[in-house]
């Protein structure tokens, strides 16, 4: 996202990590950002409304118009599922407006964002309503966290061991919790975790085995097919 433009707040509970506002100014040119993915879900308001976005498998491009304003919550992998009433499957790749999922809610929750003020105090109704919403709601699958911290570490095999579950079990839960099979899930993590290594200066000889690719070349070619382009150009 522009940097001039883009705001992200860190967020604790109901599933989120963060909260974030977007601008670009009137006389801005139009800006094409690519998304990569991180495993997570935005809801994102906007002038047009609120709609879902995510999570998503390739690089997928966000047009912003000059004038353009956002906010947005973003929930970690596996947490938004009971939250927006739909599996993650059913959002991968997608961009879904909430008035799909929501119904009539979805719109009250567009006039009150809309109607806020100013675009952090519009960040803060958003944030506040979808905690609401998530108090009401079943919690999150137990599996979460335990398939997370299992696959940075193992096979999709020893996490299918380690929680009692068959392999295709283990694929349909993870499937309606993150939108991702477990192999593909470990890919968008790995990644993620090389990004983040890299962006916080570890030279990029080191960050492949840090990660937990196979080698240099593994990890490039993983960063091309989920980023569609070179980790450098996303430092």
């Amino acid at each position: 996202m522009n940097p001039t433009g883009y705001r992200e707040v860190p967020e604790r509970g109901a599933g989120l990590v963060c909260s974030w506002t977007a601008a670009l100014p009137a006389d801005a040119v139009p800006f094409v950002q690519r998304v990569v993915p991180d495993g997570c879900v935005d809801v994102i308001w906007s002038a047009d409304g609120v709609q879902v976005a995510g999570p998503d498998t390739g690089p997928m491009p966000a047009a912003l118009r000059p004038g353009a304003r956002m906010a947005a919550v973003r929930f970690g992998p596996g947490a938004a599922p009971p939250v927006l009433g739909v599996p993650a499957d059913a959002l991968r790749d997608a961009r879904v407006p909430l008035r799909d999922l929501w119904g009539g809610a979805a719109d009250g929750l567009a006039d009150a964002v809309a109607g806020a003020g100013s675009l952090e105090t519009r960040r803060e109704v958003l944030v506040a309503a979808v905690r609401a919403r998530a108090a009401r709601v079943e919690p999150v699958d137990p599996l979460v966290p335990e398939v997370v911290a299992g696959l940075a570490e193992g096979s999709v095999r020893d996490v299918a061991d380690a929680l009692g579950l068959g392999e295709r079990q283990l694929r349909r839960r993870s499937l309606a919790a993150f939108g991702y099979g477990p192999k593909v899930l470990q890919r968008v993590l790995r990644f993620q975790r090389a990004l983040a290594l890299a962006r916080s200066g570890v030279p990029l000889a080191d960050v492949a085995y840090a990660a937990g690719f196979a080698d240099q070349a593994h990890f490039a070619n993983e960063v091309r097919a989920l980023a569609g382009e070179p980790v450098s150009a996303l430092m």
